[in-house]
């Protein structure tokens, strides 16, 4: 194999070839020929890319490899690493959308004569988007030209401190090396050439942002753990609640050029989501990420850059253009890097639970106007400095942990945050907005105090956390899929799967807008009432739920369906059952019936909100949900990465989970038929002339079939649906059984429906009978 030649996981074979990870297994067992590994380790090896795309070739399991997948196999496979790649992609995708007659000329030399020309023509980019590179030292008294500069950043070897300690106690931040995103060399550059040849095809397709968008977003899926994301659609609502009003008096090009920071830059999310003139500002500890983030930045902008802002506006008057964003490196709070900014908005997703973030060498730092944190309260000195990072009536939208609105050490602070008027807002966002995923995390929106104006005497207080995805309606009737909440109001299955940022979006944006109290949803709280001796700001705690059922006047209704389900329920109830021996009959498997072409397999991988049509999800069917209907998000993967076309249900389909170890098939009827597939789930379509569906789904929830059909290596048994047996019967036989399972199905949804209204009914009387609102006689 050539050295340095691109590699590939099984993962990355498995996109390729548009199957899934269980089929390169399996190819690797079957084919003594398959490419052997040239690296990785023994439970993720890696294969040569072009041995891999000649083997599918060869096999006819590949016509022609997508472009995107090529671009992001190169980058993956760099020698240099992919994040290096990226930033050489990046570098070359700004001289593609700026300087396009250039690149042209580049791209036509040989792959050494490039290398040697490219770094010149990338100078030239960057310094037109990010600002010149400038020599030595800069003070840090006020923002640098816009690039990516070190704020206090440690080389190997230094031994001085990222920041200093002045006499007096007061911390201040070392002084800012400039270190805009590095021109690469001729040397680094000559072997990702081919790489930047591929990504300008790409590009010239999809366009040079889009193109960056997508290999950043696969390089973060492949990352996870080492990034902490923040989901654009968060993003996105975040950016509108700082928004500031629009002067109408004032013609579009008269509106000011705001200026937003984020001091917690990451991957450049927040600011990638704000729209219209404004000047950028980050901070990020990492170096490599930061310049990934002023790369992202920059090719989101719209125009040449900022060499031709002059000409730009004299030709377009309605568009007033802002400068490019300024990206600096270091740590925040301990060398802050922009000390004399007042900014319009900020937008900040701190990191969490952090005990090293400088409690000791910060204890006289001017920024604790409200208090020092504790060293349990990192997040607490993030909300301080972004207060301090703001301008007088400036507004900030920080993403927070829900312990930060309610543990002890924290309570003085708080207080201050309430007394002085600069917290506003505290809104519960469902479980599933943003890592870590299983936590309903909190907004915090905050206004810096304006010097002689009265403090704001109320908190909103604002809980979407019921909100994370459709509910089922308690009113399904026996034998239809119900779709609603479970007693008390909760979403069962919540998460990212079933998240409605829809709703969400909408809910939150109107209770910041209009803040009024809605039961159950907002509440705008005196500050008197909040300053007690926790000063506990959860929302949970001051929004009472809405009582179950609607209230009082809602459980009569309640009682009368409960009484009529479970009247239908009594006409469904299966007759006695007849004894009999076990009865010992010719078995065959569903992996026989497939090979015999009388079934049909597929495999689901949808998730809701990824496919046009609503999503059939694995929680569906173990509780008899309609299927989960979210509009597209285009979450799988920034920049567009393709998704895998969806498997749509059609009526007579059976389909089964394959994780959990319980006894579920559920038939699909004309209701629930054009849904997609869902992950962890397993599609049998029979053909009817051969096998009743019924019949099969009946006999595929058999205990003992289950057991037998199931492999218990992990925690998880894992069902294999082709181990699944059937006996062999004639047509007209399985039609018996399977109207025996049919009515059997009906009586379940019956008894779920009496069940989800019947607690319904209890939770609704209790909470009746203890706010006040239903008499005991």
């Amino acid at each position: 194999m050539p050295e340095n030649a691109t590699e590939v996981t099984a993962a990355g074979i498995a996109r390729l070839a548009g199957v899934g990870r269980a089929a390169v297994s399996n190819w690797r067992r079957r084919y003594a020929d398959f490419p052997q590994p040239v690296g990785g380790t023994g439970t993720s090896p890696s294969f040569a890319l072009a041995e891999v795309e000649q083997w599918l070739r060869d096999q006819g399991k590949l016509a022609e490899v997508p472009l995107r997948e090529r671009v992001w196999q190169a980058v993956a496979g760099h020698p240099a690493g992919a994040g290096r790649a990226l930033i050489h992609v990046g570098c070359a995708l700004l001289l593609v959308r700026d300087r396009p007659t250039a690149w042209l000329e580049l791209a036509a030399a040989p792959d050494e004569r490039m290398a040697a020309l490219l770094p010149q023509a990338m100078e030239h980019v960057l310094t037109a988007r990010l600002g010149p590179a400038a020599d030595g030292v800069h003070g840090a008294s006020a923002p640098e030209p816009a690039g990516v500069h070190t704020a206090g950043a440690q080389e190997p070897g230094d031994d001085h401190t990222a920041g200093a300690q002045e006499p007096g106690g007061v911390h201040t931040a070392s002084a800012p090396q400039s270190a805009r995103v590095h021109t690469p060399t001729a040397q680094d550059l000559l072997p990702s050439v081919p790489l930047l040849r591929a990504a300008a095809e790409l590009a010239a397709g999809i366009g040079a942002g889009q193109a960056f968008e997508f290999l950043l977003g696969r390089q973060l899926d492949a990352n996870p753990r080492q990034y902490t994301l923040t989901p654009p659609q968060l993003a996105e609502l975040m950016v509108d609640l700082a928004e500031p009003p629009k002067d109408a008096d004032r013609a579009a090009r008269e509106q000011p050029v705001r200026s937003v920071l984020d001091p917690a830059a990451g991957t450049g999310a927040l600011l990638r989501a704000v729209g219209g003139p404004a000047a950028l500002y980050a901070q990020e500890a990492d170096p490599a990420l930061a310049a990934l983030t002023a790369l992202r930045l920059a090719l989101a902008a719209e125009g040449p850059g900022r060499a031709a802002e002059g000409s730009r506006r004299a030709a377009d008057g309605a568009h007033r253009a802002a400068p490019g964003p300024t990206v600096r490196t270091g740590d925040t709070l301990r060398a802050d890097a922009f000390p004399e900014l007042a900014a319009d908005t900020v937008l900040c997703h701190p990191p969490f639970n952090e005990r090293n973030w400088g409690h000791d060498e910060l204890a006289y730092d001017p920024r604790w106007e409200y208090g020092l944190p504790a060293r349990t309260e990192s997040e607490l000195a993030w909300v301080q400095h972004v207060l301090a990072r703001l301008r007088d009536g400036g507004t900030a939208v920080l993403l927070m942990p829900p312990a930060a609105a309610s543990r002890r050490s924290g309570r003085r602070i708080r207080a201050g945050l309430l007394r002085r008027g600069a917290l506003r807002a505290v809104i519960a966002l469902p479980a599933g907005a943003a890592p870590p995923y299983g936590i309903p995390l909190h907004l915090w929106i905050l206004c810096k105090p304006e010097p002689g104006t009265r403090p704001a005497a109320d908190l909103l207080l604002a809980d979407t956390s019921d909100l994370s995805g459709p509910a089922p309606d308690a009113s399904a009737g026996p034998g239809r899929p119900p779709g609603g909440k479970a007693a008390g109001g909760k979403t069962p299955g919540g998460g990212r799967e079933r998240f409605d940022w829809p709703a969400v979006r909408s809910a939150v944006l109107d209770a910041w807008r209009d803040r009024a109290d809605v039961e159950g949803v907002s509440r705008v709280v005196p500050v008197i009432e909040l300053l007690d001796d926790d000063v506990d700001l959860a929302p949970a705690r001051h929004l009472p739920r809405p009582a179950s059922g609607g209230g009082a006047s809602g459980l009569g209704e309640i009682r009368e369906r409960l009484t009529e389900t479970l009247r239908l329920t009594t006409g469904l109830v299966p007759p006695a059952a007849s004894p009999a021996e076990p009865a010992h009959r010719p078995l065959t498997t569903v992996g026989e019936l497939a090979r015999a072409g009388a079934l049909f397999l597929h495999s689901g991988t949808a998730v809701p909100g990824s496919a046009v049509a609503p999503v059939l999800t694995e929680h569906d069917v173990l509780t008899g949900a309609a299927p989960t209907a979210l509009p597209p998000t285009g979450q799988e993967a920034p920049g567009g990465a393709a998704a895998d076309d969806p498997v749509l249900l059609e009526p007579g389909d059976v389909v089964v989970p394959v994780l959990g170890g319980g006894t579920a098939a559920r038939v699909v009827d004309a209701a629930t038929a054009g849904a997609a597939l869902g992950r962890n789930l397993q599609l049998l379509r029979p053909d009817p002339a051969a096998v009743d569906p019924w019949f099969l789904a009946g006999f595929l929830r058999g205990t003992a079939n289950h057991r037998q059909a199931s492999s218990y290596a992990s925690t998880a048994a894992r069902l294999d649906a082709r181990r699944l047996q059937l006996p062999r019967m004639p047509l007209a036989e399985q039609q018996r059984y399977g109207e025996r399972f049919r009515e059997l199905a009906a009586f379940e949804d019956a008894l779920r429906t009496a069940g989800r209204l019947g607690g319904q009914l209890v939770q609704g009387m209790y909470d009746g009978l203890t706010d006040g609102t239903v008499t005991p006689g």
